[in-house]
């Protein structure tokens, strides 16, 4: 059964229809995954190479897709209903597909890699335009152009240098005189001997070859790219790892902080980037390393509740490796990450609330809690305080925060001049009854 290409056209005579998808869904458990059989066939009626619909509905359902051109099986990971994905078709279609004017679906892609650019020409209306790149569908089509337009200007390319040939030919052949008559039975094989010299001469020259290897090495760095991004999560974990190693290995780490983080969105783990870099650049003096590294780790973890989970797993894995001189010094660490911006006082309070032994025993996991218990009972306090009327609550609680507190505050500067004016107030007093 076949729809509108367009569906919010109603009009049953409308001329661009396409197969309704059929979708099929094998496997159990884990390895479930949906095939997407005429995907082929629907990819053809939008003028559209197959991968590009399968990828969308990678992208918006956040699942894996593979591709097995040769056998024409186009598949998405999980349980997927054929109306859900014919709905995010419709999307695929408006985006990628549709003409912003005329609404036609006759239109063609054009990439271009140097530029980083998607262009979308309609052969109705004759509209020219670019394409919104934000998508993430829009990375894959950069690294994987059509075939067709590739091979359109390839054939386009042929013919002109055939035409030039013919041009070359016949003024070769109409020579002067004489010489032009005897040697037209020669001519053909000499001139056609010298064109194709002359072509092969043109291919070899410094600049050809220079042409040729960036293609190859463009070519090959957008294989990389789009393999890198099909491996699975722990390979993806590793790359980055040797990554930020190499980094800190040849010494240049210090200034790398925005290579690491394009790294880490590139191969889509910038979460675990904290974690990761927790285990390379912190050791047992991990407050001298969060002052001089806190650019590198504000760049992952800043309005990121995720990221600074991982930072308090990466903590706790380097606690566990320099023990004895890390474990009493918890409560001091962890305030220096808050105070570098580093934790969110949310993150804090979610952390201490449950003991976890994702990352270290959870005999040590109790430890640490322990002695973090001071440090996150003066932020609750610090919290408590700064919601309330602020003279008359800190003058009631500033006997206890004063004894216990007090030496690690940073931004209760009333806890740390209050105590002072009651002990000259009493000294007065004693004055008075002498």
């Amino acid at each position: 059964m076949s729809v509108n290409v367009n569906r919010s056209v109603s009009d049953q005579f409308y001329r661009y229809k396409m197969p309704r998808l059929i979708a099929k869904v094998e496997g159990k458990g884990n390895g479930i995954k949906t095939v997407i059989v005429n995907m082929v066939d629907v990819a053809k009626a939008l003028n559209r190479p197959p991968t590009y619909p399968t990828k969308f509905f990678g992208c918006e359902l956040g699942a894996q897709t593979q591709f097995d051109s040769k056998n024409d099986r186009y598949i998405v990971n999980g349980s997927h209903e054929a109306n859900k994905l014919q709905d995010m078709l419709d999307g695929f279609i408006r985006k990628f597909v549709l003409c912003p004017e005329c609404d036609n679906p006759e239109t063609d892609l054009h990439i271009n890699p140097k530029k980083q650019t998607i262009g979308n020409s309609c052969k109705a209306c004759g509209y020219r335009g670019m394409l919104d790149t934000r998508h993430k569908l829009c990375t894959f089509i950069l690294k994987n152009p059509p075939e067709s337009t590739e091979g359109g200007s390839a054939s386009v390319k042929k013919e002109k240098e055939k035409k030039n040939r013919k041009k070359d030919n016949k003024e070769n052949g109409s020579g002067s005189g004489e010489a032009g008559s005897q040697e037209n039975f020669d001519a053909p094989k000499a001139v056609d001997g010298d064109d194709d010299d002359e072509d092969w001469a043109e291919e070899t020259t410094e600049e050809a070859q220079r042409r040729r290897m960036e293609e190859i090495s463009d070519h090959a760095k957008n294989l990389t790219l789009s393999e890198d991004l099909e491996k699975p999560l722990e390979e993806r974990v590793n790359l980055f790892y040797n990554f930020v190693k190499h980094k800190k290995e040849s010494g240049t780490i210090d200034g790398a902080d925005k290579e690491i983080l394009a790294e880490a969105e590139r191969l889509d783990v910038k979460a675990m980037g904290p974690l990761i870099l927790s285990e390379l650049l912190f050791n047992e003096n991990i407050r001298d390393q969060v002052k001089k590294y806190k650019r590198h780790f504000l760049r992952f973890c800043h309005n990121n509740k995720k990221a600074q989970k991982y930072l308090l797993g990466g903590f706790e894995c380097v606690v566990k490796l320099h023990q004895v001189q890390l474990l009493a010094r918890v409560p001091i660490i962890l305030k220096d990450f808050y105070d570098a911006d580093l934790l969110e006082e949310d993150v804090i309070f979610a952390w201490a609330e449950k003991v976890s032994k994702k990352y270290v025993s959870k005999e040590l996991a109790k430890e640490i809690h322990a002695k973090a218990a001071p440090f996150v009972k003066w932020l609750k306090e610090a919290e408590e305080e700064s919601g309330g009327s602020e003279e008359e609550e800190v003058e009631e609680e500033d006997e206890n925060v004063e004894v216990v507190y007090s030496p690690s505050a940073r931004e209760l500067k009333v806890e740390t001049v209050k105590p002072d004016t009651p002990e000259k107030e009493e000294d007065d007093i004693d004055i008075d009854a002498i």
